[in-house]
């Protein structure tokens, strides 16, 4: 059991679960359904806020009703991996808006990069413009989501 983990109690718990569903609860509301007063329940949400575990709110929006509804996810090998090399494609690839997650990988390539665009050709250009230009890229192999079966933010445990 790590430390955040005696911090966070059944309250606790009860509280991350819900805003991890309803970000826009009332403090009232939150505090009726779990079970305490609202200043407990405000002083408790300050505190997750104030450790880091709330690291902010956020609107979602529904990607497909914006015109990005092709998801490819792409590997990416670079030519060098020492961190200078590294760091200078993380600066770079935070500057791709279609890129909408990028992860450094243990295995047989270097990145993998979730993108979002507007179709095919949209893609294609991302890939060929902005994605294969990016530091270091030796090469890069696409996949294509054909549908997302679950896709939501982190749920607390």
């Amino acid at each position: 059991m790590g430390e955040m983990d005696r911090q966070i109690d059944g309250f606790d718990r009860k509280i991350l679960d819900i805003m991890a569903v309803e970000g826009r609860i009332s403090v009232t509301e939150l505090a009726r359904r779990i079970g305490l007063s609202k200043s407990p329940t405000q002083a408790r949400l300050k505190r997750l806020e104030d450790q880091g575990i709330i690291q902010g709110y956020t609107a979602l929006f529904d990607p497909i009703r914006l015109g990005r509804d092709h998801v490819a996810f792409v590997e990416v090998k670079l030519t060098d991996t020492r961190e200078a090399a590294l760091a200078a494609f993380n600066k770079a690839v935070i500057q791709v808006p279609e890129v909408e997650q990028c992860h450094l990988i243990a295995g047989a390539f270097d990145y993998l990069l979730k993108v979002r665009t507007a179709g095919m050709p949209g893609y294609r250009a991302v890939l060929a413009e902005k994605i294969s230009t990016l530091p270091n890229v030796a090469n890069t192999s696409t996949y294509v989501a054909m549908q997302t079966v679950k896709e939501e933010g982190l749920a607390p445990l």
